[in-house]
């Protein structure tokens, strides 16, 4: 005994001289460096659209676009409150624009998507191209693209933003301009995008230079008519319903370098066995009511809403009527350093 106790005085004095060397014994941190599983920080949560709507409306009166530049209300996860994210990797929030504002042009190095939730005919310009916006769509903004958003119709516009702010801020790469203009000089006309990348076709001579897809919004008519002409043949995932990926249509890749985005329709009374990934995903309701347990926690769901999975909890959803779900997480970034993982209810890992 007097031997373990006098070594363990040593290793602890050993322990103490290293630490004035900013130096510390792999051995004894190496449980919480390297773990048999992921633990995840952030913890599973839902925002009610119809309770937060209120506060955003509010937030109009407040405050204007121009003011704010980018008036959104921030989903924050619970266990992450200050810290603007709503996973490890991702940030999300609520943005409105107001009938006859505009939210000036600027370009970030982050990447962002936008998925439209609330109203119809506003605007988002994107590098010299205008798209008006309709619920249901998913629009690109490509890392250091000149983007500015106005509203031209008669009623409030809402939408959800997702980017890679985190990721960002932990390569230390953040980077921003304003334009000094509330909206940039236009170079291409509306829907131009969409027919030159997005019917199938390619400019002959086409080479990439970006790692997104040229396609910048992803209309949500033709995604909803694609859903239903595949639901005719009911070949259901038993833990996804009929799931699909938002491709790039230059490489087939997913169609943002850093955020992976998905689009899935639940069929009234489909219930899914459980599935984890290691991804962790935000899902916002485009259409229907469910609920989808996530850990122990169970959340019921309409239309608009927002929740999020946190990494490597299981999952399962339920849906009360026919149901789909826009998602997006860091997996693409997963796959590419070969970390992503999955597992489902009836599989051993």
């Amino acid at each position: 005994m007097p031997n373990k106790v006098k070594r363990f005085q040593e290793r602890e004095d050993f322990y103490s001289r290293i630490s004035t060397q900013n130096m510390t014994p792999l051995w004894e941190v190496l449980d919480n460096l390297v773990l048999n599983q992921p633990e995840d920080s952030c913890v599973p949560a839902h925002w009610k659209y119809e309770e937060l709507r209120p506060a955003l409306m509010e937030s109009g009166q407040l405050i204007t676009a121009k003011e704010a530049e980018r008036r959104v209300l921030v989903l924050e996860n619970p266990a992450k409150r200050g810290k603007s994210r709503i996973t490890n990797s991702l940030y999300a929030g609520y943005q409105l624009i107001l009938p006859g504002e505009i939210a000036p042009a600027h370009r970030h190095s982050q990447s962002a998507l936008r998925f439209v939730i609330e109203g119809n005919g506003a605007f988002t310009a994107v590098e010299g191209e205008k798209t008006l916006m309709q619920p249901g769509d998913f629009v690109v903004t490509p890392s250091w693209n000149w983007h500015d958003h106005g509203n031209q119709s008669d009623a409030p516009m809402v939408w959800v933003d997702g980017l890679d702010i985190p990721l960002v801020e932990f390569f230390n790469t953040s980077f921003k301009e304003n334009l000094g203009e509330d909206a940039q000089m236009l170079s291409r006309p509306a829907g131009d995008a969409l027919a030159r990348y997005g019917s199938g076709l390619l400019p002959v001579d086409y080479e990439s230079r970006s790692l997104n897809s040229p396609v910048f919004n992803y209309p949500y008519a033709r995604t909803r008519e694609a859903l239903e002409i595949m639901r005719k043949t009911e070949e259901w995932d038993s833990c996804h319903g009929l799931k699909m990926r938002y491709v790039n249509p230059v490489d087939g890749g997913f169609a943002m370098p850093t955020m992976a985005t998905f689009v899935q329709l639940l069929p009234k009374t489909f219930k899914s066995i459980p599935y984890r990934s290691t991804d962790a995903t935000v899902f916002v309701v485009v259409e229907g009511s469910g609920s989808t347990l996530i850990g122990e926690e169970n959340f019921h769901w309409n239309a608009h809403d927002v929740f999020v999975a946190p990494s490597w909890n299981w999952i399962s959803h339920r849906a009360e009527e026919d149901a789909v779900l826009f998602s997006f997480s860091d997996r693409v970034i997963q796959e590419k350093l070969g970390l992503w993982r999955e597992q489902r209810g009836n599989e051993s890992i």
